[in-house]
């Protein structure tokens, strides 16, 4: 999304909260808030469900524009938005389809990047299956590398993380539902 901070700035607004109150709701500085909603900073992925959570939006809403034909149902490779942040590339199918009730993406994770420092954490179920490569994946206490072909699925509400740990890029698909 080109101006991601815009949108942010102008869902707190129709929400009624200031920046210092959102700052306050999502456990981030208000100096971040602010940095995020000029784009001078691409947010983790999980300071980003931080904010989303915390003016209660689904993050499929968030990425979601004009509604398409609903007849639509094959989608090109620039039809998919990507929600990704830094390096971390998440390619959401069906991205501008509106009022979806669940999520498909391709994830794709380059040597040596993640999700983020901190575990997130949201209302929901995800499941994915590793096309190539590893993947570190933290949810709660367990932590474990999978690799091409193996497979996970848990409640989001559970903190959690993904981590390229390796040399190689990663690519997931996966699913997720988003309360």
């Amino acid at each position: 999304m080109e101006n991601l901070g815009g949108r942010l700035r102008e869902l707190r607004k129709q929400k009624g909260i200031s920046q210092r109150e959102l700052a306050s709701r999502s456990g981030l500085t208000n100096g971040m808030i602010s940095l995020m909603e000029t784009n001078k900073v691409n947010p983790t992925v999980a300071s980003l469900l931080k904010v989303l959570d915390a003016i209660s939006v689904p993050v499929v809403e968030f990425f979601e524009s004009e509604p398409l034909d609903q007849k639509q149902v094959f989608f090109q490779p620039g039809e998919l938005p990507d929600i990704g942040s830094s390096d971390v590339v998440l390619k959401l199918v069906g991205g501008e389809v509106a009022g979806r009730k669940f999520a498909v993406l391709h994830e794709t994770y380059p040597p040596g990047t993640d999700t983020g420092p901190e575990l997130m954490s949201h209302n929901g179920e995800e499941g994915g299956f590793v096309v190539r490569g590893l993947i570190e994946i933290t949810i709660g206490e367990q932590t474990r590398v999978l690799k091409a072909g193996e497979a996970y699925f848990f409640n989001t509400i559970t903190p959690h993380r993904f981590r390229n740990v390796s040399n190689e890029t990663c690519e997931i698909v996966s699913a997720n539902s988003r309360g």
